[in-house]
């Protein structure tokens, strides 16, 4: 793809063609900047199947930041949209339109509030509230779904598998098996939602991470087809790694072969004045494999290395991994909890593919329009109760219990505090039988969400590290109850309305609903 190329697919028409269609009905309207309220938000959790999520990790603001921040109208973008006909054989696109366009900056007028990287949040909060003209918040939505959806699932994902293997060394190792150049974003998303490093070379250099990977099993099969052999190969990579020296030993025979040519390249390295790093199994079953080379290499005086476990891993099967070293670990003497400690997980093709649930349900809809500098709330009805949109220029707050574990993620609106609601009153978003009441002395604290991104069209948030999004991940993860981080089957957190929100919502229905009751 030549550059130009390259500059028509990721730049300004990196969106859907009905959005600019909309947006020159909006100026032929005159209603192109007329200011909107737009939010994003997810309507369910990912369910894989076998399993569900009960959280879910925000990731990709970023990149939709600095998409806003760079894209502009090129004579080549407007040159291709003048080339579009209409069945008659005019102009998709009139002259008059593609000069307003040409003017255009996604960052102008506009105001965007965020939840940031990192946060565990739940379906139906706004994770991503776009303000400002109607036009450009209408194309800029694809854009905006495209970024942090999948960034958000794969960031989930990630998550997942860390919390199933009890937070020990995760690699990423998904990149040949991505989708093309998704493969950068799913990288940069498992980094913030649960890998500590990753086999992808260019993005974990770009975000200052150590690329990290093992050897190949082509070097020992070349080895063997020279007449050289395993202990040669694992030799040859010690001598040109000593300090880095971590053997795959799954080529031959794991047990009988591999992890006891390790064992003598690992104790003539330290001879030699070095550490090896540990192994890597491959195939085979895990467990298993891992208790009895853990013994081998306890008994050679190795107890601390790694030993780094991979091959279609995800959530479920490292759970899996876990339980039978607990179960089987001590009928061979091994401590089980010593031997967790030292596992690493190698994680690819079922991380960044999302093994089971390939996208995640972001949409991006309007709730409010502004006419007489007055927010008038918008509606979107449905008769599947859970996609009736919440209506209205809202804030959202994450409510604490006393032992300090967040309770419920509430929504309310522009002008309302629930610092000062006494008692606080929970409204469930689509059933009108359930609420809950919650006493001031049962509220650890009320912690608003949002944050600003852009305010006025400048910029009113300084990038931040991965490592400030891990650290926020874990904060968030610790303060939820153990049953919303179930793999199978998560207790429901609740998101929940204000009642001045949820009479909103009822009486616009009852006014639009066209016979729809909530």
């Amino acid at each position: 793809m030549n550059a130009r190329q390259h500059s028509l697919s990721e730049g300004a028409l990196y969106t859907d063609m009905y959005e600019l269609t909309m947006a020159q009905l909006f100026y032929r309207m005159g209603m192109h900047e007329m200011k909107v309220h737009f939010e994003h938000f997810f309507r369910k959790y990912p369910d894989y199947g076998s399993h569900q999520a009960g959280y879910c990790i925000n990731a990709g603001l970023e990149w939709f930041v600095d998409w806003l921040k760079s894209v502009r109208f090129t004579k080549d973008d407007l040159d291709c949209l003048r080339g579009q006909k209409r069945r008659s054989g005019e102009q998709m696109f009139a002259d008059d339109f593609l000069k307003w366009l040409s003017k255009q900056s996604p960052m102008e007028g506009f105001t965007v509030q965020a939840v940031p990287e990192g946060r565990v949040v739940h379906p139906d909060v706004p994770l991503t509230v776009i303000q400002g003209p109607f036009a450009m918040a209408q194309i800029m939505e694809t854009s905006l779904l495209n970024r942090l959806n999948f960034q958000t699932l794969i960031a989930t994902k990630a998550a997942r598998v860390r919390e199933a293997g009890c937070r020990r060394l995760m690699i990423e190792f998904g990149l040949r098996r991505a989708q093309d150049r998704g493969g950068n974003a799913s990288t940069r998303a498992a980094l913030i939602g649960g890998a500590d490093f990753s086999s992808n070379a260019g993005m974990s250099c770009a975000l200052g991470y150590p690329p990290k990977g093992t050897h190949a099993h082509s070097m020992i099969q070349a080895f063997m087809a020279l007449g050289e052999g395993e202990l040669s190969a694992f030799r040859a990579y010690a001598d040109i790694y000593p300090d880095d020296c971590l053997l795959l030993v799954d080529t031959i025979n794991t047990l009988e072969s591999g992890v006891p040519n390790a064992i003598k390249v690992f104790e003539e390295l330290r001879k030699k004045g070095h550490e090896p790093v540990g192994i890597r199994l491959d195939s085979g079953d895990l467990a298993h494999l891992a208790i009895q080379a853990a013994k081998m290499l306890n008994d050679a005086g190795f107890e601390d290395t790694v030993i780094l476990l991979s091959n279609q891993l995800d959530e479920m099967v490292v759970w899996q991994i876990i339980s039978q070293i607990r179960e089987e670990a001590g009928r061979y003497g091994m401590d089980a909890d010593h031997l967790i400690n030292r596992l690493a997980y190698g994680v690819g093709t079922r991380l960044v593919t999302s093994r089971g649930q390939g996208a995640l349900d972001g949409v991006y809809k309007l709730t409010a329009v502004e006419k007489n500098s007055r927010w008038i709330p918008a509606l979107k009805l449905s008769e599947t109760p859970e996609k009736i949109i919440n209506p209205g220029f809202k804030h959202v707050w994450r409510v604490y219990n006393g032992r300090n574990h967040a309770t419920v993620d509430l929504l309310g609106l522009q002008d309302e505090d629930p610092e000062q609601m006494e008692p606080l009153e929970l409204r469930h978003p689509t059933d009108r039988e359930t609420w809950r009441i919650i006493g001031k002395n049962n509220i650890g604290r009320i912690e608003p969400l949002l944050v600003d991104i852009v305010r006025d069209g400048e910029m009113a948030y300084e990038p931040e590290s991965i490592e400030e999004m891990r650290k926020r991940r874990d904060h968030d993860l610790d303060r939820l109850d153990p049953g919303v981080k179930r793999l199978v089957n998560p207790h429901i957190y609740h998101v929940s309305l204000t009642p001045k929100l949820w009479n909103l919502k009822r009486d616009l229905i009852k006014k639009k609903g066209n016979g729809i009751i909530l």
